[in-house]
């Protein structure tokens, strides 16, 4: 009889284990029954932090489909010359075959060691954090999923890549993904978004852990404007009134769908579309195809409860003076005060 009461016990417990580990969810942090519908929310950036004692983490992040090139200079251009920062994260797409974690390394060798990575082929995170930053890590670990094949000289995979991290006491998640291509492909980024987030960290899953306070999603999602042609587009954007084409953004209209991104921030797209443009120049694409111009690089952030932490954006731009790939980089600096 004893037997069967602790079997049938440990039966409950496993039901129960399976119950919670199967409601998380990384791009929502709750039971996906549950969620209310938010979308993503807009926020402007202030560009006033002064890195002083008002926050408890000030984190640069930054995007970037590198296109298979790359060279010393256009890394400097990349992580900026303001290395007062807490941590750099720097999310990869279509990364060459050059050691860019040494290279990445080296920009940053006066201010920043490198804390961590996590690589998927041509998809690449590292998170760089001030000399002796490792006294304040309590957890890391990192993950990566697939969601498609590679094709290419560089194998361009589709998937993401993610750090789980306990810095300072403020436990985050950074994602950075590379969804798949071409406009009519809305349904399958969604799908994607959605599996990637249920899968990564799920050999971890402990039904007894705190949930992560911040998500941090960056990387080449690949949503485009619809609904208006190339060349009208295009000439929103010369007299700089393409702030009218983020109606269009599929990204957007799939969050206030309630399909992505549920309750995730994002700053004000003030910047132009970050793709296609012609490489060597800020032209944008010139080829048969002339693709319309699209927000496909983004930076989105959650906070898991607002009364614990506080967020503030300071910076949300493209960084438009690289040229090497048909992708601007764009860069974030957000920084998190703990409610005492």
């Amino acid at each position: 009889m004893g037997n069967f009461n602790t079997i049938q016990a440990a039966k409950r417990f496993c039901m129960f284990c399976r119950r919670r580990w199967k409601s998380v969810d990384l791009m929502t942090n709750k039971n996906p029954t549950n969620a209310t519908h938010e979308g993503i929310k807009t926020v402007n950036a202030d560009n006033r932090c002064d890195f002083s004692t008002s926050s408890d983490l000030c984190i640069c992040i930054v995007t970037w489909n590198m296109n298979g090139k790359v060279s010393d200079g256009d890394l400097v251009e990349l992580v900026g010359r303001n290395r007062k920062f807490d941590l750099m994260v720097v999310g990869l797409q279509e990364v060459p075959r050059n050691n860019i974690s040494r290279l990445l390394q080296s920009v940053l060798l006066e201010t920043h060691v490198l804390l961590g990575k996590v690589i998927l082929q041509s998809l690449h995170l590292y998170v760089f954090g001030p000399t002796n930053s490792e006294l304040f890590i309590k957890e890391f670990k990192v993950d990566k999923h697939s969601v498609g094949g590679c094709g290419g000289i560089i194998g361009r995979k589709k998937g993401a890549v993610a750090m789980r991290i306990n810095y300072k006491g403020i436990r985050m998640v950074f994602i950075s993904c590379h969804l798949s291509a071409h406009a009519r492909n809305v349904d399958e980024r969604n799908s994607e978004c959605r599996h990637i987030s249920h899968s990564l960290f799920s050999k971890y899953r402990n039904p007894y852990s705190r949930p992560d306070q911040v998500t941090i999603w960056l990387g080449d999602l690949n949503y485009r404007i619809q609904g208006i042609k190339t060349f009208p587009a295009r000439n929103l954007i010369e007299k700089d009134l393409h702030k009218l084409l983020t109606g269009k953004d599929q990204l957007l209209q799939e969050a206030e769908r309630g399909q992505i991104f549920n309750g995730y921030c994002e700053g004000t797209l003030t910047f132009k579309p970050t793709y296609k443009y012609n490489v060597g120049s800020s032209n944008y694409d010139t080829s048969y195809k002339v693709r319309v111009p699209s927000w496909t690089d983004r930076i989105l952030f959650k906070i898991e409860d607002p009364k614990e932490i506080n967020a503030t954006l300071h910076c949300y731009e493209s960084v438009d003076d690289i040229h090497s790939s048909d992708h601007k980089p764009v860069r974030a600096h957000l920084c998190l005060k703990l409610s005492r």
